[in-house]
């Protein structure tokens, strides 16, 4: 891998020598509190999706070693100090965590762009940054979550309690690797739980350089958090395992549907599921700022490279307006520069493996065989350099019927299909024409139609003028197969704690 980078203005530089040692050895397991190796041989090798090589490898995990890491997390639970620890001492330890991160924040984004392939800036302004973010949140919760005094009749006093809920199988994506382990992570722990957290097998590295930096900083007692790597038997393992008290996954709707099959053949666990998206934005010719919502609806999209489960994938143009958005969007994705992850200039980095380019390319494939017409990209970008890796032209389908393939199922990378409509009612249908429920948009300057429309789109989220607003205080997830229960905010606190109803008599 190239060492040397053009200088990014007002964040830290890549520390690409620092990676380039750090990635020579093999990574091993991290179970209750000590790097061990699997009890296993297999070991994976972690590709650059900029130029297709290898640039580091980890130990994949076995049975055994799953069942090591569980033990060492119920033991840890019922025995370890976590959970007895003061609230406050529990806060100060996250906000610890939290500043460690910043403290190695160039490292975690230079991990993160060269096994995910997303632009170093995204991943240090966005990941890394809302996963520091994130533990000095719920660092906040820990001494403010409290349970609640029943109103019940007669002689009776009843509470209910909230306590943790024990010993938690997290499995996390590959498009948001940091954010989204740390989403899990930290109000599990904020509650006084256990942890076994199974990264991506294409993104492992910067969960492992996290549990590197809060084990070298002696932040956790033993037991509470254990990593174990590996491709999905591994996941699948800890879903089916039987001392697993609460599981937490996000990733594709196949998968999720598995892991629910995985609680009911086991021991019941609770399971949060989010999962996969195929969200409608939708333009009304009554929006008085046509190009703000053209220039966000494309932004909503192809950062990240589109690798994301809540981007607005189906975009809806009102026939007076349609062949101005059509245009005007076109012209975004032409301008927009596929490019090595470390070059400033670049504006969109490569697809996170060789395996889903190609998932990406068959999808174009059948958007042009069904009859959709390409205004932008269409192809594998293989300009210069580009050749090596596996980057995407950021695709715009116009003339999409809402039937397509590509109108229907989640690609899941730089492609937007654009669908002409007439009358709301007829959008409305349309939008909600799907599997998924994540996200929904709709600009338009009628506030009447704004709430009206709001309220009948099928979807856990609706972004009413701006797409993609999101904040720790206000719940991420979907509806219908986009998932099970919410993230951020009071919801992931309540989704790692188990309720208990005490009556008193007087």
């Amino acid at each position: 891998m190239t060492l040397e980078t053009k200088h990014f203005e007002g964040i830290e530089q890549p520390k690409l020598q620092w990676a380039h040692e750090w990635l020579k050895t093999t990574k091993n397991l991290y179970i209750n509190g000590e790097w061990v190796d699997s009890s296993g041989d297999k070991v994976i090798d972690s590709i650059n999706p900029a130029n297709g090589g290898a640039i580091g490898n980890f130990h994949c995990a076995e049975e055994q070693d799953v069942d090591a890491a569980i033990q060492a997390a119920r033991i840890a639970f019922t025995q370890g100090p976590w959970k007895e620890m003061s609230r406050k001492d529990r806060g100060k330890a996250l906000r610890k965590i939290s500043a460690l991160i910043h403290e190695h924040h160039a490292e975690l984004a230079t991990l993160e762009a060269l096994d995910n392939g997303k632009l170093y800036k995204e991943a240090y302004n966005d990941d890394v940054q809302e996963a520091a973010d994130l533990f000095e949140y719920y660092a906040g919760w820990t001494d403010k979550y409290y349970g609640e005094n029943n109103p019940v009749e007669g002689n009776f006093l009843s509470v209910t309690t909230r306590d943790p809920i024990g010993v938690c199988g997290q499995i996390v994506p590959f498009n948001f690797p940091i954010q989204m382990a740390v989403l899990k992570l930290a109000p599990a722990l904020a509650m006084g739980n256990t942890v076994i957290l199974k990264p991506a097998d294409k993104t492992s590295f910067s969960a492992i350089r996290l549990f590197e930096i809060i084990d070298e900083a002696g932040v956790l007692p033993k037991g509470v958090i254990n990593l174990v790597l590996g491709d999905g038997t591994v996941g699948s393992y800890i879903s089916r395992h039987m001392d697993i008290d609460k599981l937490s996954f996000t990733g594709s709707t196949h998968v999720g549907k598995q892991l629910i099959r995985d609680s009911a053949d086991s021991n019941l666990k609770p399971v949060t599921l989010e999962l996969g998206g195929k969200s409608p934005n939708i333009i009304f010719s009554d929006f008085p700022n046509l190009d703000a919502a053209i220039e966000r609806s494309f932004y909503g999209l192809f950062t990240h490279k589109g690798e994301k489960c809540s981007a607005p994938t189906r975009l809806f143009a009102q026939r007076e307006i349609y062949d101005e958005v059509v245009e005007k969007i076109a012209e975004y994705a032409k301008n927009y520069k596929c490019g090595d992850p470390f070059d400033p200039a670049s504006d969109q980095g490569a697809q996170v493996s060789k395996q889903h380019m190609e998932s990406i390319l068959n999808y174009i494939e059948s958007g042009k065989n069904q009859g959709a017409r390409i205004v932008a990209g269409g192809k594998r970008d293989t300009t210069g350099d580009n050749a090596k890796g596996y980057f995407v032209e950021p695709t715009i389908f116009a003339d999409v019927d809402n039937n397509m393939k590509i109108a229907q199922e989640e690609i899941f990378g730089p492609v937007l299909s654009i669908i002409p409509f007439d009358t709301e009612e007829e959008v409305i249908k349309m939008a909600n024409d799907t599997i998924y429920g994540l996200g929904a948009g709709l600009w338009t300057g009628d506030t009447s139609r704004a709430h009206r429309v709001a309220n009948q789109l099928e979807a856990g989220m609706v972004f009413v003028n701006r797409y993609g607003c999101y904040d720790f205080a206000s719940p991420f997830g979907g509806l219908k197969q986009s998932g099970w229960g919410k993230e951020y905010a009071i919801h992931s606190l309540q989704a790692f704690t188990k309720s208990k109803a005490i009556w008193f008599a007087y």
